[in-house]
């Protein structure tokens, strides 16, 4: 008799992401900039000091602290987790039981509503208005009508670049009964952040990443921010070693150069918004561009019909983007990297 997965497992399929090997690749939203570059040498220093023969530090401290000085924020309500992604993970599925209700938005980091169908947890998706913004109002009052335990969101948003100022987050949090879970994964790049009033309101929590301005994607490192009884309950409820003493040493001598990395942050704002710029001007002469969104973030998100056959000739022609639908999602890179993907970006135009 062979074993049969259950029906759940038997419905997904393992997450692809552009694995071929391009010399432009601008799809993953990742920084444009090794920070081990510069820092390499301190990176060094700090993973040899690492006792591999031992297991790291359940509670991350050192990481952790380093990463609360950074935000200006209490070391004992940030808990540190294998990137965003294991944090998302664990909050739904400890903090809301089988069959709960959970909101998300669409679109928004599809990664939400498979944590919720792991987890098994009932899906309720809002469909943001026509211009991709999110009108608040109407997602408490969804909230509040339909027994939602908890809504996640990302803010600014990936994929549409676009963000909901501070004063409609916390309005949302003052007026809902359900867990708020805001990913600020792309924050550092606007300026809205709620990190500040996890303290003032106990069902809010703040996910945060090291993956994207920081630069640090390959350690997979992300904190989850939040009060008192949030931050115990999930610091209980995590596996006890789960961020490892490499990823914890390395980007603890990471963090303790913050004016390097604001200044990275700020290049990749730069390199952003001439990107948006050009995309913008060639949306003038091509009307296969029906819409350059407004970014707050390291990435640019295009509409356009003509998406797939964009998404393969680039491809075709050494530079990975990401397609989606309808849409193309464009990471900000270096200077280089960004004038190859608008001299190919512009000659696939020409030709459709």
């Amino acid at each position: 008799m062979s074993y049969e997965l259950n029906k759940k497992l038997k419905s997904i399929e393992p997450y692809e992401p552009e694995t071929g090997t391009y010399p432009v690749r601008l799809d993953a939203n990742e920084s444009c900039f090794d920070i081990s570059e510069k820092l390499g040498d301190v990176i060094s220093e700090a993973v040899k000091k690492v006792e591999f023969n031992r297991y790291p530090d359940p509670t991350a401290k050192e990481v952790s602290e380093a990463f609360a000085e950074y935000y200006g924020l209490n070391p004992e309500h940030c808990t540190a987790g294998n990137g965003s992604d294991e944090l998302i993970s664990l909050i739904l599925s400890s903090f809301l039981d089988k069959g709960d209700t959970v909101v998300t938005l669409s679109p928004d980091f599809s990664m939400y509503a498979f944590y919720g169908f792991i987890n098994e947890l009932k899906i309720k998706n809002i469909a943001k208005e026509d211009d991709l913004k999110i009108d608040v109002g109407k997602v408490a009052e969804f909230c509040n009508n339909n027994d939602v335990k908890a809504i996640i969101f990302s803010n600014p948003c990936n994929p549409t670049s676009l963000g909901v100022r501070r004063q409609d987050i916390i309005r949302l949090v003052k007026n809902v009964y359900c867990l708020v879970i805001i990913d600020e994964a792309y924050m550092d790049f606007w300026g809205e952040s709620v990190l500040d009033m996890v303290e003032e309101y106990d069902n809010l929590v703040v996910l945060k990443t090291c993956s994207k301005n920081m630069g640090m994607a390959a350690l997979r490192l992300g904190f989850a921010v939040a009060g008192d009884t949030i931050s115990n309950a999930i610091k209980a409820a995590k596996s006890p070693y789960n961020v490892n003493a490499i990823t914890q040493a390395a980007a603890a001598a990471v963090l303790r150069h913050k004016p390097m990395i604001m200044e990275y942050t700020a290049e990749i704002v730069r390199s952003r918004k001439m990107l948006q710029n050009a995309v913008t001007e060639l949306a003038e002469r091509y009307f296969t561009i029906e819409k350059v969104y407004d970014s707050v973030t390291n990435f640019i998100f295009i509409k356009t019909p003509k998406a797939k056959e964009i998404y393969d000739k680039l491809l075709q022609r050494g530079v990975s983007v990401r397609y989606m639908g309808s849409y193309l999602r464009v990471t900000a890179g270096t200077e280089r990297e960004n004038h190859i993907f608008l001299k190919e970006f512009k000659e696939v135009l020409s030709l459709l």
